[in-house]
Order: C-alpha cells, then structure tokens, then sequence
C-alpha cells in the first residue's frame, strides 16, 4: 500500500531538552546496538508517534529517534509493516523501524478514513532511482520527496526516466536568449538551463534533440516519443492544453517587435505596422507567424524559415519589423545597435513560458512543477532572470 507523507512546513512543533533526552534514555534500552528496545520502550516511543501523528493529520515522516521531522529526502515504505492502523499495531512498527533507519511514516486512507503507519526508508534527493526500485521490491506506488512534497509513482514517466538515466529533452535551438543550438552543437540560453536543473534534481544526464516550430505540437505527440518534454520559449496557451500538457510558468512573455533603431519612433502601435509598405518578418508555424495573420490585414508578412536570421534581417533592410517576443527582444538589441524594441514596455498581449509534454505524464509534470516552484522559492529562478537581462515576474 502506498504511503503518502505530507511534511507540515514551518508550523512543526519545536521540541524541547527533555523530550530529545527522554527519546535517549528509552533508546539506551536497547540490549545490543541493533537489537530491538524493550517492550515497554517500544510502546512508550509508539505512544509518541500515536499523539504526533493525531496532530498531524495530512501526514508525516518522522524521525523516531529524535522525535523530529526530515527536511529533506525520498520517503519509501517498508513492506514488513503494511496495514498497521491501530496502536496495538503501531508498536511493531516502531519495532521494526528501530532495527532499521529509525524512521516512521505516517498517512490518512481516505477510502476507510483510518490512520496508517510504515516503517519507512528515506534515501538521500539525489538517489531517485534507487529510491523507486527500492518502492518496487516493497510493493509500494510511489516514493515520496519530502522537500518538494512530490509523490513520484515507482512506474510512471519520471521511473522511466530515471532508469534510462538520460532526460531527453526537445527544443528548437533558433530563440535566443531562452534557446540557442550554436554550430558546434552545444546549446546555450534560459530555458537550456531550466531543464538541466529538472535534469540535476532527477540526477540525471541530458540530451537534446532538435524540434522546430512547425512540427512542435507533432513531435511532443509523436508515437514512440521522441523526447520526454519541450522547452525554450514555448508559450502557454488554452490550445496546446486541449491537448497536451504545459507546466507553471517560469518567464514572463508577450508580442513586440523588433525594427532598426531609425524606425523607432516610426512604430509606436500596431496601426503604425498594419500597413501595406511595411514588411513583417515571422518565422514559420509558431505564435509569432499566427499572431501577424491575426492581427495584421494590410501589412506585407514575409515568413522566413529561420528565425535566428530574421534580426539581422531587419537590421539590413530586407525587412522592416519582426513579431517577436519581450524574452527575444532585449537581447537583440543589447547586441545589434541597428535595432530597436519601442514597444517593449507595452507588449501586444502578456502571458508565460513553460514546459510543454505529452498528456498522460502527469508524475513528469508534478516533478517539474516541484522544480519550478523550488527555483521560485530559493532564487535560483530569479538570477537565472538577472544573468539573461530578463524582466522578474514572480
């Protein structure tokens, strides 16, 4: 039976000198290092656990021999002490937990209401594999990761991620800064580093494999799958999530353009651009190009295969204005001086960027979203913003 162990963040009661003492001197019980306490020992710790887990009642994973709860670390049962409900029974636990890690976890079955607990293992973050095999061999659903409060299934999409030992990851590589394919084959840029920190949490390598705005939608679906999730640029949209999956956001995002500097004052609206002598330069198959033929009816759209050439396109005169995107735009003109963004400030429409994946991965999805979250929270997300020049919307 899966356990589930929600671990109560900053509300967890502080413990004080003697009950840390007390846990000491019913330990001191034991009769060898690694034998099991005495029974009255036992039952007086399972008292402790019976009362805490009353307190606790989404769930736990609790250190009995310090009567404190772990931070950090992957959760998974022990199949010696399944089914145990009642206090009797919770006294075996504790048994068997103090002949093995020292720890007990503890979670509501919504199905018969009653409270359950497990000895359970808890291996280090990095060690999801052998976590899940370990969940395996016991015959549990899931291995729980205490710091992100993920439940990871032992066979779902991240198990089978994790057994390959390799992330493959699809991204376009024309879209700097967020991702950028240089001709060496190294890629670069924002939403390249997005992934290898899901990757780094996984422990596990990454491997790219190049997709393109066109066939996004196709390759994300495709049978056998190419690559496990899409990233770099790609915007959430109502559309994409009829029919796949997209993650939280992680990067502000909106329409612009991009012009030569001496245009600037030339383009301050889109009137200014929908108009027949003005050429508009979009890439293929992708929001930028569906957003020119939705929005302007007089302009001359050009649709130029490579986006990461249209820039210098623009700065030489071949075309006049480039659909773009707030995360796109800076970095061309921090880099050109020909070309300018007058409108960056008033984008045409706001939104995010996120992940974009197969439905049926909702286990890669939470894990991804457990990632997102941590970077938020920690500040990773945000000089990850600081290091590309980008706007910090979280």
């Amino acid at each position: 039976m899966s356990q589930i162990k929600k671990r109560v963040g900053s509300t967890r009661p502080k413990l004080m000198l003697p009950l840390a003492l007390f846990c000491f001197l019913l330990l001191s019980a034991c009769t060898n290092g690694n034998t099991a306490a005495s029974q009255d020992s036992i039952a007086a710790i399972a008292n402790k656990v019976w009362a805490f887990g009353n307190s606790h009642p989404n769930g736990f994973t609790l250190n009995i021999r310090t009567m404190s709860e772990p931070e950090e670390g992957i959760a998974v049962s022990y199949a010696a002490t399944q089914n145990n409900h009642t206090r009797d029974q919770l006294k075996a636990v504790v048994s068997h937990a103090l002949q093995h890690d020292g720890y007990v976890g503890g979670w509501r079955n919504q199905s018969d209401g009653q409270y359950y607990f497990d000895s359970t293992r808890l291996f280090p973050e990095t060690s999801l594999w052998e976590a899940l095999q370990f969940g395996k061999e016991n015959g549990q659903r899931s291995a729980y990761i205490l710091s992100t409060s993920t439940d990871i299934p032992v066979d779902g999409k991240v198990a089978e991620i994790v057994e390959r030992r390799t992330m493959l990851v699809g991204t376009t590589g024309d879209y700097r800064p967020l991702s950028f394919c240089e001709p060496d084959g190294t890629y670069w840029g924002f939403g390249i580093e997005i992934a290898q920190e899901i990757a780094q949490r996984m422990n596990v390598s990454l491997e790219f494999v190049k997709t393109s705005w066109p066939t996004l939608s196709a390759d994300v679906m495709a049978e056998p799958q190419t690559f496990d999730f899409a990233i770099g640029g790609i915007t959430i949209t109502d559309t994409r999530r009829e029919t796949m999956l997209m993650s939280d956001g992680y990067l502000a995002n909106g329409k612009t353009i991009l012009c030569r500097a001496s245009d600037a004052e030339r383009f301050q609206s889109l009137d200014d651009i929908d108009k027949p002598e003005v050429r508009v330069m979009v890439n293929p198959g992708g929001l930028n190009e569906k957003f020119a033929s939705e929005n302007l009816h007089n302009a001359n759209i050009i649709v130029h295969p490579k986006n990461e050439e249209i820039p210098m396109l623009v700065a030489t005169g071949e075309a006049d204005v480039m659909i773009t995107e707030v995360t796109e735009a800076p970095y061309y003109v921090k880099t050109d001086t020909r070309l300018a963004a007058p409108l960056l400030n008033t984008p045409f429409t706001r939104g995010e960027i996120g992940v974009l994946m197969q439905q049926g991965q909702e286990d890669l999805l939470q894990m991804v979203n457990a990632t997102i979250r941590q970077m938020k929270s920690d500040g990773t997300l945000r000089l990850l913003h600081e290091k590309y020049g980008l706007v910090y919307a979280y």
